[in-house]
């Protein structure tokens, strides 16, 4: 097992201002924060290898790059419900909403689960969290049921409609992969996000036509028109 203080001490070591500074020109918040690219990070983790322990005391610290790294270290047969919920209320911005759903919730047992229970919650980055959860489980899941994801097209439209930015952005990002999955779920992708075009409602537009763009691009079109 790696030891946190040690760890703690590599991140602050290697942090560097002007990579922090940074971070405000893309709505990362940079107050807990040291600086260090997120491939570093990766790079350290890889190196860690998965330790569920140290992704846990990570998180505890609060700093931003130690929940990055928490996410690339934790092991998804670990986490538990309750874990993520804790998790989930600390998220304070998309960079970490989206690499802990993308790294390590979306292969833990209870995704599908999270989704449809945060996809409720008015917090902003819970909000966020349902709708990345998803979309990153449409894209690394490859077992699950089209049936399973068709029934998410219901929370994604009802997300719709939530103008603020990063929900609505990640409302879109969940629809944009469900539609990638198949042929089936591509086409009642795109009937959805036709009728979310043509809604009365300037965000529910909004998602309808930033999915079409993506979903009706020659090159996604041309992988079910090939099979």
């Amino acid at each position: 097992m790696t030891d946190v203080q040690s760890t703690v001490a590599w991140l602050k070591r290697t942090g560097r201002t002007s990579v922090r500074d940074s971070m405000r020109r893309y709505a990362l918040p940079a107050e807990h924060a040291v600086g260090i690219p997120v491939g570093m990070l990766k790079q350290r983790a890889k190196a860690v290898g998965r330790d569920h322990d140290l992704a846990r005391a990570l998180w505890k610290t609060g700093m931003y790059e130690a929940r990055l790294l928490a996410a690339f270290v934790g092991e998804p047969a670990r986490v538990t419900p309750a874990e993520m919920d804790r998790w989930c209320k600390d998220f304070d911005s998309w960079g970490i909403c989206d690499t802990v759903c993308f790294s390590l919730w979306d292969r833990t047992p209870h995704a599908m689960k999270k989704i449809r229970q945060w996809s409720t919650r008015r917090e902003e980055f819970v909000k966020r969290a349902a709708f990345a959860l998803l979309a990153s489980v449409a894209l690394h899941d490859k077992k699950m049921s089209d049936d399973a994801f068709a029934k998410c097209l219901a929370i994604i439209q009802r997300g719709a409609s939530d103008d603020r930015n990063f929900v609505k952005k990640g409302v879109s990002w969940a629809l944009r992969l469900v539609g990638r999955r198949s042929r089936s779920l591509h086409r009642k992708s795109v009937e959805l996000s036709r009728r979310l075009a043509a809604s009365t409602d300037s965000t529910e537009r909004w998602v309808g036509k930033d999915a079409l763009r993506d979903l009706t691009r020659p090159m996604v079109t041309r992988r079910f028109s090939e099979r």
